[in-house]
């Protein structure tokens, strides 16, 4: 990956990042500190911006007027080491292969992050379905879907929850664990991700990883089934 040098008002490198694209918005990603003036240089020259990096940055480019768009921590698994879980469905329900368009799946999905939740997409339905939920399952955000990805079923065979993994960056990458809640038992993610786990197993793979939002109750799940805390990034985005 390329890296993009941002000098300040004195010509002298003060960051370092990836170029990308998030929420819309082209994205300093990756972005590191590398000289002094960073907050002057990112809140001059990168205006409506999304800016991705340490905690620290993103919470003294808040102090400067950018608003928040996710804190988050990413989390590492070894599943051939992890603990134990049950990875059979729930009575009612099978687990089939993530090859269901993205309108069958879009219900569950939907439904997974409520207003309040801290991975609610604050957009329309069509939005949702059509920017963000489409080109997901079709590849074109994270990556490749890999086969160990699984959705749940019910008795009609309508779409309840899933979880999604990509290949990202040469790995692979669980970008979605959702269930309906009201449509489906507790436990249900947990088992869904347990199953993965295995699958992955399967297909060779030693590690997966993953990112889960400050806040995001699915955390503790995530640690019992032996994810661990590599890190914890914050995107904010710069006032136009």
């Amino acid at each position: 990956m390329e890296r993009v040098i941002l000098a300040g008002a004195d010509g002298v490198p003060a960051v370092s990042y990836v170029e990308d694209e998030r929420y819309g918005l082209p994205c300093a990603d990756l972005i590191e500190v590398v000289g002094p003036g960073a907050i002057d240089a990112i809140m001059a020259k990168l205006p409506g911006w999304a800016v991705a990096g340490p905690v620290d940055l993103g919470e003294a480019l808040v102090a400067r007027g950018a608003r928040v768009m996710r804190h988050a921590h990413e989390m590492t698994c070894e599943p051939r080491t992890a603990p134990p879980a049950e990875t059979g469905a729930p009575d009612g329900y099978r687990f089939v292969p993530c090859d269901r368009s993205a309108e069958e799946v879009f219900a569950a999905w939907r439904a997974a992050y409520p207003p309040g939740h801290p991975d609610h997409r604050s957009v329309d339905d069509a939005a949702a379905l059509g920017d963000v939920l489409t080109p997901l399952l079709k590849g074109q955000v994270t990556g490749e879907i890999l086969p160990c990805s699984l959705l749940a079923v019910d008795r009609d065979g309508v779409v309840a929850g899933g979880v999604v993994v990509t290949l990202f960056h040469g790995r692979p990458w669980v970008v979605e664990v959702f269930r309906h809640p009201a449509r489906t038992p507790s436990g249900l993610g947990t088992r869904m991700l347990a199953a993965v786990r295995d699958r992955a197993v399967a297909d060779g793979w030693e590690r997966l990883g993953l990112v889960v939002s400050e806040g995001n109750p699915a955390r503790r799940v995530y640690e019992r089934l032996g994810f661990t805390l590599v890190g914890s990034s914050m995107t904010v985005v710069v006032p136009g």
